[in-house]
């Protein structure tokens, strides 16, 4: 009797504690997302949510800090933790001098501890299978970061997308080269850190990324000038291509540019030649220069860009021959750049734009080719002059070589191209901005800065002004004056992306049919503005005229 009381005890026991087993076995099945943590391969991390509803994790390592004998390394694995790691706040900024007005940060100050990663997901559980978005931010390779707010991922992931901003070293730290390096490295390579640390965020998404909701197999990388120039580096690199589903890039290609990589020889030679300026005469002298000391002496007058190395590992060739040849990561790609990406000033300096000094400019530019390009560049009047130089300062900085990667992709890739041209101009900034002016890149020059280089009032849509509208992040630029317009052009440029990274197509209901670039004459282009619509290409003769010149 007594064996029957206490099995009737622990039944009514039993089927109490039922209803608490079943909801522990349903907070199992819905993943660690509900709480905020995710389980990455290193350990778990927790992060916030949103108001949105859409969960955060800031400051995620995706590679040991690469500092003492890992400076001028490629990245190292993440040495597993304990618990559950914080992901609630941005990490350091990689280590930059203040070079563009139009930065500001959310990071954990600045540090060559720098490799970390942001992602924002709207998924509920880590089984939901969602296209994933991996941005890399701009700033010519020597400025930029993924804290950046107009960059950020929530307004990406509030229409169905995990989206991850990336850290990547620069300037020297990213991209030195010295015989040394070359001599240590398992591949026989230096230089291109950089670029090595993207590709080790990209191997990190294939890995991680199902914790938080997406798809490793549906991966788009996308970014806006030197993000944009990464973007077709990693979409050429052996190392990355296979990581990759789809890609945007927006104004820049490493393609026919000043930014192309250099023989690895030349680069070392830039090297030795930087360590002699700061007196070092071993690697192990120069990983002993505090991090603070070395980024200022890249900002001594003298000391050139460190640029990317063929260096048989990463690039194994150059990257137009390894598009030519049809050997990159063959996948749809949308790219574009915007009507003003530089202005006229570029090929004028500060002559009056008059047909004369035009004509000037361009054979100072050109010689005996100053004719051919008159040809496709022409101008009559003052007012064509500022057009047409404004088109080729343009064409000459970023345009050109994005049009060659977009071309050489349609020829190669048997993928489809879309492309655009982004019109919109910027709306005036607000009143608080007082008489502060627009700067290079999109910057901000303050009426009392005598040393800042003032642009003349932009007549189209200038470098870098597209990221807000494209992001969604239109909001958190307190600089200019925001109208229903902007934000339309914003709902449809965002939409094309959104739909892009979902797909492959950026096509979708509502918007403007854009039809796939292709090749030959029959080529069109999306003209986003407010009103948004696809033309035929109408100014291929330049870019032509300009590949023939610089193959030559």
């Amino acid at each position: 009797m007594p064996y029957l009381k206490t099995l009737l005890v622990f039944v009514l026991l039993g089927l109490q504690l039922l209803p608490e087993a079943n909801a522990q076995k349903k907070s199992k099945s819905a993943g660690l997302l509900s709480t905020n943590q995710a389980k990455t391969v290193n350990g778990l991390v927790e992060g916030t949510m949103e108001e949105s509803g859409v969960r955060a994790f800031k400051g995620i390592p995706f590679a040991a800090p690469p500092t003492g004998d890992l400076r001028w390394r490629e990245p190292q694995p993440v040495q597993n933790w304990q618990g559950v790691r914080s992901a609630k706040k941005f990490g350091p900024r990689a280590m930059q001098l203040p070079i563009f007005g139009d930065m500001n940060f959310r990071s954990d100050g600045m540090s060559e501890d720098c490799l970390y990663l942001n992602v924002w997901t709207p998924a509920k559980s880590e089984k939901e299978k969602l296209p994933v978005l991996v941005y890399f931010y701009g700033g010519g390779f020597m400025a930029g970061d993924g804290s950046e707010p107009r960059y950020d991922g929530e307004s990406m992931a509030k229409k169905g997308i995990v989206a991850v901003t990336v850290n990547y070293r620069l300037g020297a730290f990213g991209f030195f080269a010295h015989p040394e390096l070359t001599k240590e490295s398992p591949h026989g390579a230096s230089g291109n850190y950089g670029y090595l640390d993207q590709s080790a965020a990209l191997h990190w998404v294939r890995q991680n990324i199902a914790a938080f909701g997406g798809d490793p197999a549906r991966v788009t990388i996308a970014g806006e000038s030197a993000g944009s120039i990464s973007v077709s580096a990693q979409m050429a690199s052996p190392l990355s291509k296979n990581l990759i589903a789809g890609a945007i890039g927006e104004s820049g290609a490493l393609v026919n540019t000043a930014l192309d990589p250099v023989p690895l020889a030349e680069a070392e030679q830039n090297g030795v030649n930087f360590a002699k300026s700061l007196g070092a005469n071993s690697l192990a002298e120069l990983r002993a220069i505090p991090a603070q000391q070395l980024l200022e002496a890249t900002g001594k007058p003298g000391v050139g860009r460190f640029v990317a190395t063929l260096d048989g590992y990463f690039f194994p060739k150059s990257p137009v021959a390894i598009f030519a040849a049809g050997e990159q990561a063959k996948v749809p790609l949308l790219a574009g750049w915007n009507s003003e990406e530089m202005t006229y000033m570029a090929v004028l300096g500060r002559e009056e734009p008059t047909v004369e000094n035009y004509k000037n400019a361009v054979q100072r530019l050109y010689g005996d080719k100053a004719e051919a390009i008159l040809n496709v560049y022409p101008a009559s009047t003052a007012e064509e002059v500022v057009q047409a130089a404004t088109d080729l300062a343009g064409d000459r900085f970023i345009a050109y070589s994005t049009w060659k990667w977009m071309d050489l992709h349609s020829q190669t890739a048997g993928k489809p191209v879309y492309r655009y041209l982004y019109e919109r101009p910027r709306p005036p900034m607000v009143p608080e901005m007082g008489n502060a002016s627009s700067g290079l890149a999109g910057g901000v020059v303050k009426e009392n800065d005598p040393n800042a280089i003032k642009m003349p009032q932009a007549r189209g849509a200038v470098h870098s002004a597209e990221i807000e509208y494209a992001l969604g992040n239109l909001a958190s630029n307190k600089v200019y004056a925001w109208t229903q317009e902007d934000y339309k052009v914003s709902e449809v440029m965002q939409s094309y992306f959104a739909n892009f990274i979902k797909t492959g197509d950026p096509n979708g209901k509502g918007l403007p049919t854009w039809p796939a670039a292709n090749k030959g004459d029959k080529v069109q282009i999306m003209h986003i503005d407010v009103k948004s619509e696809a033309k035929p290409e109408q100014h291929r003769a330049r870019y032509e005229l300009l590949d023939k010149m610089h193959t030559k």
